[in-house]
């Protein structure tokens, strides 16, 4: 029986994303060795993903796709919630032992978190929440900051000393951060289209949005990419975003005000 965060178990939660890649074997081996996802069966012809059974990534390859631009609309980066702080310290030792180039290291009050980018541009978290019992709340929203991780800490968290043996179970996507021309109008459609809550603003450059009290399962922000228009189609880098929510009745496919993809999938019964 898996240990689903809130992100999981929320009224509507990610489910899986899709990426437009240059070169698609090399983009999942690198999700395959660093992240620690398993390979599962692909299917229209891209390559699939995921952590205990559950797919949670599928890469299409276009070798004629244009760079990704971190001054458009697109991915900033997809986070992969894992189901402990041991398993998130297994992890930062075997990054470190294969000496992976990170981005940052930070600690958000309601989780710890690691940064690094894939073979193309990419943004990842890799992140362990804290009990949401615990998460702070300032004037009705949650209290996000972004301080200096303690990497002695982690890593010294009891039962992480065991090796690092790929994702496991319960691995999920807890959240997806975007690029945008104009968070404020993001804000607007995620409210309109999904119901999602406001659960925390940067000024007026970033939203983080969510269901079901989590602290976000879509971050938005124009910290590069201020006035950014409709993303091109034939770029790299994000394809689509795929959420399953409680309420909806039929699968439908959505795109925001910059072309971004969002896909709706019906809650799993049973």
């Amino acid at each position: 029986m898996e240990n689903l965060s809130l992100s999981a178990t929320a009224p509507v939660r990610i489910a899986a994303v899709g990426l437009k890649a240059r070169d698609a074997r090399r983009l999942s081996a690198f999700y395959r060795d660093v992240v620690g996802l398993e390979e599962m069966p692909g299917r229209d012809g891209a390559a699939v993903l995921g952590a205990g059974g559950r797919p949670l990534l599928a890469i299409e390859e276009d070798a004629a796709a244009v760079p990704d631009d971190a001054r458009q609309a697109g991915l900033f980066h997809i986070a992969f919630l894992l189901p402990s702080r041991a398993d998130l310290a297994r992890w930062a030792r075997h990054a470190l032992d294969l000496r992976v180039p990170l981005q940052g290291a930070s600690d958000h009050l309601v989780s710890e978190a690691i940064y690094l980018a894939d073979p193309e541009g990419n943004g990842i978290e890799i992140y362990a929440d804290r009990p949401a019992a615990r998460w702070p709340w300032e004037g009705g929203q949650i209290a996000m900051k972004t301080l200096p991780l303690d990497m002695d800490g982690l890593l010294a968290t009891p039962r992480a000393e065991r090796p690092w043996a790929g994702a496991p179970r319960g691995t999920i996507i807890g959240h997806v951060h975007l690029r945008v021309g104009d968070p404020a109008a993001a804000e607007a459609w995620w409210h309109e289209a999904l119901g999602l809550d406001t659960m925390a603003r940067y000024g007026r450059q970033a939203v983080f949005l969510a269901s079901g009290g989590y602290h976000h399962h879509v971050g938005v922000n124009a910290w590069h990419s201020a006035g950014a228009g409709r993303r091109n189609p034939a770029m790299a880098g994000l394809a689509w975003v795929e959420l399953q929510s409680d309420g909806a009745g039929q699968a439908r496919t959505l795109q925001d005000p910059w072309g971004t993809v969002v896909r709706i999938a019906p809650a799993v019964q049973g």
